[in-house]
């Protein structure tokens, strides 16, 4: 039986795990944290949204999980319409929010246990699978301490754990290393590639560059709502033409300066000024250092420091919107 025209599908096919089309939050005021996002995340991948606090990046992962109502547009997890379909969206996606959304008044295993509970799940498969995934995340030995006894990593595994309890289609991360110690955050990029070992798909949001370069297929640089770019993360790097960023300090006319560097320094594709520095894009780096401070000197500026690096998420960043990645 053919479908009557203009008929709205809720359900599209499982290949597309998250499947955004024009999604929009407008707040009150006119303010436009979301702006006509169109992306899809495959089966399997961990698919990272890149951008500096502010840019929309909690926004969007709300609006995938029905915790932020869009404005316009449409979101599917799952094959699923999050918006005509509530309920059967949210068997298939695990959420860590930003905030510790632990049950204080409960037990490390009793958080798993009892989540196990409300999805459905038997007595003994709770138990089992609590068990388990403590073992999974180093937690067997806090079982019976109170959630208030974790430490700032400690609950932030917690929470993944509990959000993987029932076997979700799709995990989302929002922002899960902020205000993680070092050692922490190693610790939870290793749970996260076991996972992604296993076949789960991720959708993380990060504003950290490391963080998206180590763990990220694919990813998205968003600002301001809008994706301005999105590929793997070593696509998006040589997408900049070069393999080398020159970081120089100096005094006097800097735009000036930079305009003399990218026009007379070999195989420089691009220049721009950011906190009082110059950012010099460079094809080849040999030779480059003596012919940058050769060109300031007779440029009458004086040169302080020169340092050289490969191109990272953050020099995509600067790239496309000319200025920092980090607040």
């Amino acid at each position: 039986m053919s479908e009557a025209p203009g008929t709205r599908h809720t359900v599209r096919p499982v290949e597309d795990v998250i499947h955004t089309e024009h999604l929009t939050k407008v707040y009150p005021g006119g303010v436009r944290a979301v702006d006509a996002l169109s992306l899809t995340v495959h089966r399997g991948e961990i698919f990272g949204l890149l951008g500096p606090n502010g840019a929309g990046k909690t926004t969007t992962a709300g609006m995938l999980t029905n915790r932020v109502e869009p404005t316009s547009g449409r979101a599917f997890v799952g094959g699923v319409d999050v918006w005509a379909n509530p309920a059967r969206a949210k068997q298939l996606i695990g959420v860590v929010p930003q905030t510790n959304t632990l049950d204080r008044a409960l037990t490390v295993w009793e958080n798993l246990y009892f989540h196990g509970r409300f999805f459905g799940m038997s007595n003994r498969v709770s138990r089992l699978e609590a068990d388990r995934l403590l073992e999974q995340f180093h937690l067997t030995e806090r079982a019976k301490a109170p959630v208030l006894a974790l430490s700032g990593g400690m609950a932030q595994r917690l929470m993944v754990a509990r959000a993987v309890m029932h076997r979700p289609s799709i995990l989302f991360l929002d922002e899960p290393t902020a205000g993680l110690d070092p050692q922490s955050r190693l610790a939870l990029w290793d749970i996260l590639g076991e996972l992604h070992t296993d076949g789960q798909t991720i959708l993380l949001t990060t504003h950290y560059m490391e963080e998206a370069d180590q763990l990220c297929d694919r990813l998205a640089v968003i600002d301001e709502g809008r994706v301005l770019a999105l590929d793997k993360p070593a696509h998006l790097k040589a997408s900049l033409g070069a393999d080398t960023v020159v970081t120089i300090n100096a005094d006097g006319d800097l735009a000036a300066l930079r305009d003399l560097l990218v026009d007379r320094i070999d195989g420089s594709t691009y220049g721009e000024v950011a906190d009082e520095e110059i950012q010099l894009w460079v094809k080849g780096s040999n030779g480059v250092l003596p012919a940058v401070v050769n060109v300031a000197d007779a440029a009458g500026c004086t040169v302080h420091d020169l340092k050289l690096h490969e191109p990272t998420l953050e020099t995509v960043f600067l790239k496309l919107t000319g200025k920092e990645l980090r607040e």
